[in-house]
């Protein structure tokens, strides 16, 4: 059974900090918060601790990971090249939820970057993420802590669920913050370009460069450049439906859809704005098949973020057969609650 220790997420205590981070140094693997989601961390520059890791994630070899460091110093040894952008990156958005693709050094292991020519860096904002960093002295690859295609958690108990007896340790502090994946900005070729969105938005991004691309690439096989390229990503158990589009159009269609469910006797998770809450009163509410939750106003998006996961995961707790969701504005972090709901929906999208 994996341990748990539970730690204050502003003041960790440092003899619970110390223990994780011998364990870490030990080629153990230790889940922690960081202020996106909870990261399942191992020695970057240890193959056979890489190898653990993959084998308890059930996480293929073609998706990279993600290596955490304590500060931009620490990154020398990791890089063939610091570009000169980086130290202006790192003073605007470290530590913070932004991850760089950079030409990698010979010291990182092909098990960290997919044998790829390069690695992705970040220094994370949480206090016991930079607190077990500092302790255990050593670069840090942590993926989400969850089983691969899994919604990531956010919470220690979610790392709980997914993990038990696949890992060593968890650190538990507390309900993430920010609640989805960190920003991807791959500097390896001759534009910036945005990987993965996060919530270091492109707007952000373009007031240091003059050019930010934006990628829409979906993975199939071949090594990727960053976490998160699959059509298939962050999925619940219960098969989810993303209905896209205007609220006057989108929201009426889900309806339907639910009603249409809910008459082959299925058990139907909704998750809304609070906004909806009145017009799926038309459900008629109470119904013990209707697993209603309403996790944000659709004006403050970044709510919406930090319970998303959560929700996925309450509605497969709950037994939801299908999961039906409305599209959330695309302004700021949006524009990530929005990737994370396509590839949880796994192309099962209406467009409205």
């Amino acid at each position: 059974m994996t341990e748990v220790i539970r730690v204050s997420p502003d003041r960790p205590d440092p003899a619970a900090i110390a223990r994780a981070a011998e364990c870490l140094r030990a080629g153990g693997l230790v889940a922690f918060p960081t202020e996106t989601v909870y990261g399942l961390g191992v020695h970057a520059l240890d193959r056979a601790a890489l190898r653990r890791l993959f084998v308890a994630k059930q996480r293929p070899a073609t998706d990279p990971l993600i290596v955490h460091v304590a500060s931009v110093d620490q990154l020398a040894p990791l890089l063939a090249v610091v570009p000169d952008t980086v130290p202006t990156l790192a003073r605007l958005f470290w530590p913070g939820p932004l991850t760089l693709v950079l030409p990698r050094s010979a010291a990182v292991p092909d098990e960290v970057t997919a044998g790829l020519d390069t690695v992705a860096v970040r220094v994370p904002a949480h206090p016991v993420a930079r607190a077990l960093i500092t302790a255990a002295g050593i670069p840090i690859a942590a993926p989400s802590a969850n089983l691969f295609s899994r919604p990531s958690p956010t919470q220690a108990s979610h790392v709980f669920d997914d993990l038990n007896g696949r890992i060593d340790l968890i650190v538990d502090g507390g309900a993430t913050t920010i609640g989805v994946e960190s920003t991807v900005l791959d500097l390896s070729g001759d534009v910036p370009t945005v990987l993965r969105p996060g919530a270091v938005t492109v707007e952000m991004l373009r007031e240091v460069f003059p050019r930010v691309d934006v990628s829409t690439a979906i993975a199939i096989g071949s090594p990727m450049p960053s976490p998160g390229l699959l059509e298939k990503h962050y999925s619940p158990r219960a098969p989810l439906t993303l209905f896209e589009g205007r609220r006057d159009a989108a929201l009426p269609s889900l309806i339907v859809a639910a009603r249409s469910a809910l008459a082959e006797g299925k058990s139907v998770g909704i998750i809304a704005a609070d906004e909806d809450r009145e017009a799926l009163a038309a459900l008629g509410e109470p119904n013990r098949r209707i697993l209603l939750r309403t996790i944000g106003s659709q004006e403050a998006v970044e709510a919406v973020a930090a319970r998303l996961y959560a929700s996925l995961r309450e509605l497969d707790a709950s037994g939801a057969d299908v999961i039906l969701v409305r599209s959330f504005p695309t302004d700021g972090i949006g524009v990530a609650v929005q990737d994370r709901l396509r590839r949880a929906a796994a192309g099962r999208i209406i467009h409205c």
